[in-house]
């Protein structure tokens, strides 16, 4: 999808579990419709979730605010009028559901819009993460994936190795500092 500074971010609220069903559809009228140069990004964010059962833990994908679907577009009455129609939307969020656009720090606090990070690490490298549910936790990276800025990393959890995909930017590498002592010996 192309780039247009006239975009913003809004709020569409759907009925409860419709969240995916509204995203595809949404995409399929970008799709049939050419309207990639208005609607330029939809997202349902998401976070890990640990959750412990029977002493067993388990991370699994959960919406960050169900009900709700992000999406970047140039803003008309048309848009409005196609979006609030599709099947699961009840309506933008804003005064009298009108569309009301995020403001930057909403949309940085959200993590909305990624950004680009000058990743320098390897697979291989020992890392720290540093934001997150597994923040402190120290793992080696097994895999990256660049154009979606992520990284598979293997955490040691409860001493079995658990598999889980990192944002680049949760990520910090840990470098082996070797302490050098000089003795001054003659």
């Amino acid at each position: 999808m192309s780039e247009n500074n006239n975009a913003k971010w809004y709020l569409l609220h759907t009925y409860s579990g419709y969240e995916s069903l509204v995203k595809k559809s949404i995409e399929q009228m970008v799709e049939n419709g050419n309207l990639q140069d208005v609607i330029l990004d939809i997202k349902i964010p998401t976070e890990t979730v640990i959750e412990e059962k029977n002493g067993k833990r388990k991370a699994y994908e959960a919406k960050v605010m169900p009900t709700y679907v992000f999406i970047k577009l140039v803003y008309s009455s048309q848009l409005w009028f196609m979006l609030t129609n599709t099947r699961g939307v009840t309506g933008f969020v804003g005064p009298g559901g009108k569309a009301w656009p995020l403001s930057d720090q909403e949309v940085k606090r959200l993590r909305l819009e990624d950004p680009v990070i000058d990743f320098d690490m390897a697979v291989g490298d020992d890392v720290r993460v540093v934001s997150g549910p597994f923040d402190g936790m120290v793992g080696v990276i097994k895999a990256i994936d660049a154009d979606r800025q992520k990284a598979q990393v293997t955490l040691n959890m409860f001493g079995r190795e658990t598999s889980v995909d990192m944002d680049f930017i949760q990520l910090e590498r840990i470098t082996n500092a070797t302490t050098v002592i000089n003795d001054s010996e003659g």
